[in-house]
């Protein structure tokens, strides 16, 4: 069990957690066999070292499975329930993105329009870009991003009038990046064409409409909800309480809505079933089809990004997702619309998605597999392209380095890099960093131009680092 890497020494205590996890509510999960999913569960949060999750799957219309795992605080070994409202990191994208599409098909927003047209008060290099360049992540915006910050809601028009020419790091349209930057954009965009806060915006025309009732973007409002809390660090050491829980409200609509997995999992069921719900509609055709078109492609991999969803094509089968992390929290959202399947996973640790529980929840409903086959074969550096790939590569503030020594490819904290493939890489892990894959967008004459870290595109800045 989990248990073992929070060190309980109160005997009393963790059996009454553990009687508390035994009566905790769940689905039936009707005609699906899910004893062999929740150890599997049990098992991934062991290895993640997280202390809870909540997860739902959604089968048609209906919830068919919701269940919570584990503790939702460390110290006082409160179990997770299904209630409980967790921060989803940049899962909350695919809200913001509906969002201004709601306001595009009203006429307020244009969305192949610069956004300096409608926002005054902007640095030129931002008013150029256009809300399909913000959505679709091909605005040239670095990722510059703030878990903590002012509360106050005004934050949101300042922190968006601030951006400038430094934070753009390639010209717009020109490789796909993903930047948070590009969401708080797009978050004011719609709280100036709508006249209402973000947080209302969202709160008035797209939550209580889905019947999303204790989901919020405010923390004062959450805390009166039941609410796990948020635990790191971002790797596999036991998990910590997060004090104070991070917040920054110009960032929110990239990354923190409050909710729970059955309130999030009506979102989805809406969006399968023709935007419907309950009998009424919520999402028109055209926020449907905006958010789930190939907008761009992902380079190196399978895979499209369209407005707050990435798509991916597997077996035949279209599936929409995304993943979030926030400081305290991780969160993974899948669906095909096609079986009008889906799962929520929310986590309270630091960067834990727990993609291989969606995966198995598939197998389990559907019986069939969702993760694409990567093939990874080591294959020796040349003398030749070792200089070839070392280099500054840069994004906005953000740095990585390659340096050639000893005739081998380092990165940070004197990582070995291996090549794994054409075009993919692998740092070898340190005590102070896990293992991180990385590939490589070429130029017509075959020299790097970008390095892809986690969606991201790191500009080569420089040549060779070698000594």
């Amino acid at each position: 069990m989990i248990y073992r890497f929070i060190g309980i020494s109160n005997v009393l205590s963790l059996l009454i957690a553990l009687l508390s996890l035994v009566c905790k509510d769940s689905a039936s999960g009707g005609e699906h066999d899910f004893h062999e999913f929740d150890r599997f569960v049990e098992a991934e949060l062991e290895r993640e070292r997280c202390p809870g999750a909540s997860i739902a799957i959604v089968l048609g219309d209906q919830v068919i499975y919701s269940k919570g795992y584990g503790l939702a605080n460390v110290e006082t070994l409160t179990p997770v329930t299904t209630e409980m409202l967790f921060r989803l990191g940049s899962t909350t994208k695919m809200f913001t993105a509906a969002g201004l599409l709601m306001l595009v098909e009203e006429g307020k927003i244009q969305l192949h329009k610069p956004i300096g047209e409608n926002l005054q008060g902007l640095d030129p290099s931002i008013a150029r870009l256009t809300p399909h360049q913000l959505l679709s992540h091909t605005s040239g915006l670095a990722d510059p991003n703030s878990m903590d910050g002012p509360h106050d809601e005004t934050a949101l028009e300042s922190k968006v009038k601030a951006l400038s020419d430094s934070d753009i790091f390639e010209a717009s349209d020109t490789i796909y990046s993903y930047s948070n930057a590009g969401y708080w954009t797009a978050g004011f965009m719609i709280q100036n064409a709508s006249n209402e806060l973000y947080a209302d915006f969202l709160n008035n025309h797209l939550l209580r409409p889905l019947g999303m009732k204790q989901s919020t973007f405010r923390p004062t409002v959450a805390m009166t909800w039941p609410l796990a809390v948020g635990h790191g660090p971002e790797d596999r050491s036991p998990p910590r309480v997060i004090r104070p829980l991070a917040d920054n409200s110009a960032t929110w609509p990239a990354g923190q809505l409050f909710s729970s997995a059955p309130e999030f999992s009506r979102f989805l069921m809406a969006f399968m079933n023709n935007g419907e719900l309950d009998g009424r509609p919520i999402l028109s055709k055209f926020v449907l089809n905006e958010m789930s078109k190939l907008h761009v492609a992902v380079p190196n991999e399978n895979l499209h990004y369209g407005y707050g969803l990435s798509i991916r094509d597997v077996q035949g089968l279209r599936w929409l997702s995304h993943s979030g992390s926030r400081t305290g929290y991780g969160s993974h959202a899948r669906m095909c619309p096609e079986k009008k399947f889906a799962v929520v996973i929310l986590t309270n640790k630091t960067g834990v998605s727990l993609n291989p529980v969606a995966s198995y929840a598939t197998s389990v409903v559907l019986g069939v597999e969702t993760e694409p086959t990567i093939a990874s074969n080591k294959m020796a550096l040349s003398s030749e392209e070792l200089p070839r790939y070392s280099g500054v590569y840069a994004n906005g503030s953000s740095r990585i380095v390659l340096a050639v020594r000893n005739n081998a490819l380092y990165c940070e904290k004197n990582r070995l890099v291996t090549k794994v493939g054409k075009r993919s890489f692998v740092a070898k892990a340190s005590k102070e960093a896990p293992s991180i894959n990385f590939s490589m967008v070429l130029d017509e004459e075959g020299n790097p131009k970008y390095l892809l870290l986690r969606g991201r595109a790191y500009k080569r800045q420089s040549i060779d680092t070698s000594r």
